[in-house]
């Protein structure tokens, strides 16, 4: 019996980022879900509980930072791996997204195929 593809959830709040990602993602064999922020993250994830979450930090409303904490702090949540994209490069910006539970930290403007190796 087969199995399903991987579920990446793909939270961010400019529509081309999610777009250029479900393309990279579908073609390389995995289903995609989208987020355009926190709230609707949050809320997806709980109910379709994606295999990753990739998670851009600076958006309106909850920010990724404060998503991953409330996604890590559920137990329905806690165990999905979080993997954060974003145009932030300080060292400060990586560490904490580490703390609070992230399992990598790829910078903007990314390479496609390293995202997809990241997330393989």
């Amino acid at each position: 019996m087969a199995t399903d593809p991987s579920l990446v959830l793909i939270v961010d709040d400019e529509p081309l980022n999610v777009d250029l990602l479900e393309q990279e993602l579908e073609a390389a064999g995995y289903r995609t879900l989208a987020a355009s922020g926190g709230e609707a993250a949050l809320a997806q994830a709980a109910a379709a509980a994606p295999d990753l979450i990739l998670l851009d930090v600076t958006m309106p409303g909850i920010d990724g930072y404060e998503t991953c904490r409330r996604l890590k702090a559920d137990d329905a949540t806690r165990s999905i791996p979080v993997i954060f994209l974003t145009a932030l490069r300080e060292r400060f910006e990586k560490v904490h997204a580490f703390e609070l539970g992230a399992v990598d930290y790829v910078t903007k403007p990314f390479d496609l195929r390293e995202l997809v190796a990241r997330v393989k």
